[in-house]
């Protein structure tokens, strides 16, 4: 008898056998077999699981675990990120709250850093803890955070190695500056936003009393304009930048401007001279044509500057405030932040009768994802990466088939990122972090090396007086060599320990396309330069997870989802208050409380972490966007109940009968059901291959509810509940041959409900320990070749039942009211299976007779299947006087159709197109069928 609880509880088995899992060390490698490795793409160690989070880690986690049951020596390498600017706000965020009067700098870098690893040890690694509620068997055993001695050791080499070999430099250039944070952050950290500003248009005096006949014309060449002009005028979106312009520009092809070649202009308020410049990046049709250049404050105009060898000018300190250390600068700007330097320029400007003009204008403005900072374009020194070479062999590498792209257009934007590469800025203005490994001396002498005893006994330096750089690297640096510094390199024994000429490359690397550059690419190059191989085969590439409607999931938006509230549940006031608070808009809060009370009256029912996972891996589907909808996770929920109560059946019905091996099936059913079963292991197999997560879901859905569930345990009934006992056992044989196979098909889905039904199926095979370590389901194990005929029969079946039952639910006659079946036509092999099917034909349709007719049957309601005319008589099943209304009413509305139908194709032309005329003739002959068989059901009712 079993031993399964009445209902589906998730939680009353989720976390008890997670617990035993990782007890048990099945996420370790086991075995001898071929080495099968995912690494996790790093989370933050700040961070918390995100639908994101969760929709990868599925498919990880899917991916490890059929591996794992196919013999692979399985290793998904788990690892965080330190997150350096994420982590920085976390902890003083922490200081603020404590209200000590702590900050960052009041600190000091040592003891600030002690209180960020206090930080770590207590709350920074939520999200591994989040993972194992999602079922994640990966080897925590291994875990690899950043910022730890193996992976830091790792970082200083690479660090060393590029540096010598004249990879790394350090220069001054310009990078993206968040001012409040005072770092250089990177370019996923910038967020574009469209913003209503202004487009200030300014007149530039020409230098040395010059001036030029300016003429302007139409879009048809007629002349609407012609002056004499001393100036020039420059729109700009940004004025206070014009206190560091060291040119203006034309198109060298602009006629208006011919003549300003070579010329000078008087800078506004410095009295600076500078250049007339022409170059082809002007956009004649933009403004007035003439463009202001600012190479030290933005990228565009760095590269022109660079073209024409213009000098930088910087104008503002790390803080975004007006530098007090240039005389050409009017004292009255000096340390004003940026915006209000701006309102004083622009109102001297006016004064002086030099702005022209000020219009409405759409722009995109840099902001800072942590800070919300407007982003500024900033002249420092930073260290580099030299990419071109790098780049050249990153692109090889994957034109070549050594790393593969899946699906396979995302190469395209791979090409495009290494083919318009810059050099990499690796170095930021933070404390916690890889610490750059240079020091300098008294004279600005820069030393590299792995430590600074290393660096003194290398270059002789005695006590001469060192200081260490005192910045950080980027955390994408560190993250680059990931696929390596996990595996102990650059130490000999740490790489044979974890098994680096075992586990690299690993086999596939699951991640977004947002990060092919910032991540794969790098990871691509530095993995090749350094160690000599590719880190990952495969580079499967997800979409987005949006929510149901398509929109981006924001805080902003308050249509987050969180997993663990799906997995969990959460009742209602929870979840707005969760979506309410912290908002960096508090006043959206009303429109996101009303917004998450119509959506979810009820708060969110806890579904499980299975039902989660299904729907994540019915949604990976090729492309961007995937669009999640709770109700579809209600619906996998439905389905798991469906296997436990499926199950439960199937337990009560066996009782306590064990068997061994494969079944030897007596009826065609068993045939069917294990044919069936081949079919699906074939099937599960190549979606596997082809990271087809979302056909392996439909495949396997559908198999589990539509032909185990709904039709086997229904055709299994009358042999288990019948006299042949040779048959029933058979068939209770089968049945948990099969129900063993599905949940160990399912099992890398739906991990935790496979499992504990598995628990239960299993000694009745002879079977133990746990499903994750059993073989998974392969084609073959069954000659699917020998049920063929049996197959063929089934189906047939299926259609006379489901013709019948389609009946019964058109004339509304209760499932349980007994029914005859009056037979016309049909083959041989039609009466031949009617013969050896009439017990399932009588269970499955409740039918008190079977009988074959040669003439017209009484009234009734009719069906096919093939050449066999099906009749069910009506008498005593419906009024004849209302079906017989019924089928007028439907009549006449079918009739109607036919005649619009045909009408419409009297009306059409030569000009319709082929395919409208087409179309509209199927549509016509379905009426007319339509209506042939309702003129001939209502006839025979007289």
């Amino acid at each position: 008898m079993t031993t399964l609880a009445p209902g589906y509880d998730p939680k009353s088995f989720e976390s008890r056998l997670y617990a035993q899992w990782e007890a048990s060390g099945a996420f370790a490698p086991q075995g001898d077999g071929p080495a099968y490795t995912i690494l996790l793409p790093p989370p933050n160690v700040t961070g918390t699981l995100h639908m994101g989070h969760a929709f990868q880690h599925t498919l990880q986690d899917a991916l490890i675990r059929y591996h794992r049951m196919r013999g692979y020596r399985t290793l998904w390498q788990m690892g965080t990120d330190h997150a350096g600017i994420a982590t920085e706000m976390v902890v003083s965020r922490n200081l603020a709250i404590e209200g000590k009067g702590e900050t960052r700098d009041s600190l000091g870098r040592e003891k600030f850093i002690e209180k960020v690893w206090e930080w770590k040890q207590h709350s920074g690694d939520t999200i591994e803890r989040q993972m194992r509620r999602l079922g994640a068997s990966g080897d925590w055993s291994r875990s690899v955070f950043t910022m730890d001695p193996m992976a830091s050791a790792a970082v200083t080499e690479a660090f060393v190695r590029l540096y010598e070999e004249g990879l790394i430099y350090r220069g001054q250039r310009l990078v993206n500056w968040d001012p409040v944070l005072k770092t250089a952050i990177s370019d996923l950290e910038v967020v574009n936003e469209e913003e209503n500003g202004h487009l200030w248009s300014i007149r530039y005096p020409l230098a040395d009393g010059a001036a030029f006949e300016y003429v302007e014309h139409d879009a048809d060449g007629n002349e609407v304009l012609r002056e004499v002009r001393d100036y020039v005028v420059v729109a700009t979106t940004r004025p206070e930048t014009m206190l560091g312009d060291t040119a203006v520009m034309v198109h060298p092809e602009d006629p208006r401007y011919r003549d300003l070649h070579g010329k000078a202009i008087q800078l506004p308020l410095t009295g600076r001279r500078i250049p007339v410049i022409t170059d082809a990046y002007v956009d004649r049709a933009f403004g007035t044509g003439v463009v202001k250049v600012t190479p030290a404050h933005d990228f565009n105009d760095y590269a022109v500057g660079q073209r024409h060898g213009l000098p930088l000018i910087n104008v503002f300190t790390d803080e975004a405030k007006i530098v007090a250390t240039r005389a050409d600068i009017p004292a009255q700007y000096h340390g004003l932040d940026r915006f209000d330097a701006r309102k004083a320029i622009v109102a001297d400007l006016e004064a002086a009768g030099l702005l022209v003009e000020v219009a409405p204008h759409k722009l995109q403005v840099p902001r800072g994802d942590r800070s919300g900072q407007v982003i500024e374009p900033f002249l420092t020194d930073q260290w580099f990466v030299k990419m071109d070479d790098l780049a050249r062999r990153g692109l090889e590498l994957v034109e070549s088939g050594e790393v593969k792209f899946v699906p396979p257009n995302w190469i395209n934007t791979y090409r495009h990122w290494l083919e318009n590469i810059q050099d990499w800025t690796i170095s930021r203005q933070l404390w916690w972090g890889h610490r750059i490994p240079a020091w300098f001396d008294d004279e600005g002498r820069v030393y590299v090396g792995r430590s600074e005893a290393e660096v003194r006994a290398r270059h002789g330096l005695g006590d001469a007086p060192l200081r260490q750089d005192p910045d950080v690297l980027e955390t994408w640096f560190s993250s680059a060599l990931f696929p390596f510094s996990t595996m102990g390199w650059p130490d000999a024994q740490n790489m044979q320990a974890r098994g680096f000429d075992t586990f690299l490359p690993t086999a596939v690397l699951v991640t977004g396309f947002d990060i092919i550059f910032f991540w794969v690419a790098r990871m691509i190059m530095l993995t090749d330069h350094l160690v000599g191989r590719v880190p990952f085969r495969d580079v499967y590439i997800t979409g987005l997870v949006r929510d149901k409607d398509g929109q981006k999931m924001s805080k902003s938006k308050g249509n987050i989802l969180d997993p663990l509230d799906i997995i969990d549940g959460i009742d209602l006031e929870t979840l707005v208050a969760k979506r309410t608070t912290g908002l960096m808009q508090p006043k959206m809060a009303e429109k996101i409380e009303k917004a998450t009370r119509k959506e979810f009256p009820e708060g969110i029912k806890p579904h499980g972490a299975d039902a989660l996972r299904f729907t994540m891996a019915a949604l990976a589907g090729p492309g961007r966007d995937i669009k999640f909808d709770l109700a579809r996770a209600e619906g996998y929920k439905n389905f798991c109940n469906k296997l436990w109560n499926a199950t439960r059946f199937a337990l009560m019905n066996v009782g306590e009968a064990s068997f061994d091996g494969a079944p030897q099936p007596q009826t065609d059913a068993e045939r069917w059901i294990l044919a069936q079963l081949d079919r699906t292991c074939r099937e599960a197999a190549e979606h596997f291959a082809s990271y087809r997560f979302d056909l392996l879901a439909q495949c396997l859905y559908e198999f589990a509810w539509n032909q185990v569930c709904d039709w086997f345990i229904e055709l299994a009934k009358p042999a288990l509940g019948g006299a042949e006992a040779s048959t029933a056992a058979s068939t209770r044989h089968t049945l948990l041959y099969v129900l063993d196979a599905l949940l160990r098909l399912l099992h890398p889905l739906i991990p935790f409900i496979t499992e504990e039904l598995w628990q239960a199926v299993a000694p009745r095979l002879g079977k133990s320990g746990s499903i994750m370590l059993q073989p998974y389901p392969q084609a073959g194990a069954i000659d699917a070749d020998a049920y063929t005929q049996a197959a063929a029969d089934i189906e047939w079946l299926q259609a006379m039942v489901t013709a019948l039952r389609r009946i019964r639910s058109e004339l509304g006659v209760s499932p349980a009211k007994q029914i005859a079946l009056l037979l016309r036509g049909g083959s041989a092999e039609d009466a031949a299976r009617i013969a050896r099917f009439d017990a399932q034909l009588r269970f499955l349709c409740k039918l008190e007779r079977i009988e074959a007719i040669t003439g017209e049957p009484p009234a009734a309601a009719p069906a096919v299947v093939g050449e066999l005319q099906l009749f069910v008589p009506l008498q005593g099943l419906v009024d004849l006087d209302a079906e017989r209304a019924r089928l007028d009413k439907e009549l006449a509305k079918v009739g109607a159709e036919k005649a619009k139908s045909e009408a419409k194709l009297a009306k059409f032309g030569p000009g319709v197109p082929a395919a409208v005329v087409e179309q509209e003739r199927q549509r016509l002959a379905d009426w007319s069928s339509k209506l042939a068989a309702l003129t001939a059901q209502r006839a025979r009712l007289g």
